[in-house]
């Protein structure tokens, strides 16, 4: 039986075990480059070309056990951080996933730099001659994005858990006689200073890429318009099945059953100082609550079972709350009305 499958039985449906299989995931494939950088010494001038400014020839220099050091020290500290994160920030499964795709990604991108960067010096006697390598930054991008993108896929979904008990005392409901049918439906847009932010990275990166003539480098921009359109808006629904939040292009989306929420409430979010910033977001407050945070103001707050918690900034979340608790009590009850 192979290692792989050991620690898949042993560690695959725990936090800490699909934690701890990213990290060691990632810093295998920094691990890896590593190796190969180092069995190159003797055909790598010295000291080796670190660091291009986008328009020319190389302006940082390193000898290759310190570039090498460098970057296998960035990562560990990076993999380390990102693992205590999705350890400590939460229990929900798309904290795990957050952690698991960045510890991939992160530890697949330094070592793709490093491997691509060397790749194109191999024979100069003269770092400084070495080209721009415009591709190794648009692979070292794309490339452990769509390793990342596979190992968040295989982290196992929150087990179901409906609640034991019942609704929590005194929250808001919503006012329906038994068995009337009702849904709210809300939609929320991303605030103008996240639209200036994710604007002024375009038009950087593209001005680095038309500048240097390296067109590869388009393909940054490209994906940073996608990740934004991604999260530039919401669809909110509350109904009988519970909450349901999908963005403007089907993902990332999150459900909660009506049966695993604890209450729901109205919160007020700041996104920068409560989450640090826009879009799909883990809470700064050490609480575990993951949302989807576009914009300052009312949020609607939903506590679920097994600790967790998730926030989705929307207009009239007052009455969203309210339904969901309504809708939270029938699926307490066999009948469910």
């Amino acid at each position: 039986m192979t290692t792989g499958i050991l620690l898949h039985r042993r560690f695959g449906h725990s936090r800490a075990g699909q934690i701890a299989i990213s990290a060691l995931c990632g810093l295998s494939l920094l691990g890896v480059a590593a190796g190969l950088a180092l069995s190159w010494r003797d055909s790598l001038p010295d000291p080796v070309a670190t660091h291009w400014p986008g328009d020319g020839g190389p302006d940082g220099f390193m000898s290759l056990g310190a570039f090498v050091t460098v970057l296998l020290v960035t990562g560990a500290i990076l993999v380390a951080l990102f693992s205590a994160i999705g350890f400590f920030g939460g229990r929900s499964a798309g904290a795990r996933r957050l952690s698991v795709g960045l510890n991939v990604w992160i530890g697949g991108f330094l070592g793709a730099v490093l491997a691509g960067s060397l790749w194109v010096q191999r024979g100069l006697a003269d770092a400084s001659g070495a080209v721009t390598p415009g591709w190794v930054l648009l692979g070292a991008v794309l490339g452990p994005g769509v390793l990342a993108l596979v190992a968040v896929m295989l982290v196992p979904a929150d087990p179901r858990a409906p609640a034991s008990g019942p609704l929590a005392p005194g929250v808001e409901r919503a006012d329906l006689a038994s068995g009337e049918r009702a849904a709210w439906i809300g939609r929320a847009t991303i605030a103008r200073p996240a639209v200036a932010i994710l604007a002024a990275v375009v038009l950087a990166t593209a001005a680095a890429a038309v500048l240097s003539r390296t067109w590869v480098l388009l393909a940054v921009p490209a994906l940073v318009v996608l990740l934004a359109l991604a999260i530039s808006a919401v669809t909110v629904r509350v109904d009988r099945d519970g909450l349901t939040v999908r963005s403007a292009l089907g993902w990332p989306r999150t459900r909660i059953p009506a049966d695993e929420v604890v209450r729901a409430t109205v919160t007020a979010v700041d996104p920068l100082r409560h989450f640090g910033g826009w879009g799909w977001r883990m809470s700064l407050d050490g609480s575990g609550r993951t949302g989807m945070v576009l914009r300052r103001g009312e949020g609607l707050a939903v506590e679920r079972t097994a600790g967790r918690g998730f926030v989705v900034t929307v207009d009239g979340a007052k009455d969203a709350a309210a339904l969901l608790n309504t809708m939270a009590e029938r699926a307490r009850t066999p009948s469910g009305s």
